[in-house]
């Protein structure tokens, strides 16, 4: 891949991470009103599952890196909801963004497979 499409693909794994964290943390009521139309540990697992897998195109070489760092971040998100008084931590939450995580990186896997 070229460098400035990999910088790209950085850049824009890096502003969704910031977006996912600022949407976790706002009140709901100033989120959209779409995004309670969505069940939330979908939501919560194909964020992760998108972070994933534009955190792996942007960093193929730190598989376990993205994981384990995305997983602490949707803790330490949990943590941070439980701390604001207007949203509510939820390992339920957090287990849904493992799954997201899991299945980003095996779709991103399969894909790196069938192009060798």
């Amino acid at each position: 891949m070229d460098r400035q499409l990999i910088s790209g693909i950085r850049a824009a794994f890096w502003i969704s991470l910031f977006g996912v964290v600022v949407l976790s943390l706002l009140p709901t009521e100033q989120l959209p009103d779409q995004v309670s139309l969505i069940w939330d540990k979908a939501q919560h697992a194909a964020g992760f599952a998108g972070l994933t897998v534009l955190g792996l195109m942007g960093y193929p070489d730190r598989l376990k890196r993205i994981c384990f760092g995305l997983l602490v971040i949707g803790a330490l998100i949990e943590l941070a909801q439980h701390a604001t008084g207007w949203r509510h931590g939820d390992l339920q939450d957090l287990f849904a963004d493992l799954v997201g995580i899991l299945a980003g990186a095996a779709l991103w896997m399969l894909v790196k497979h069938l192009k060798s």
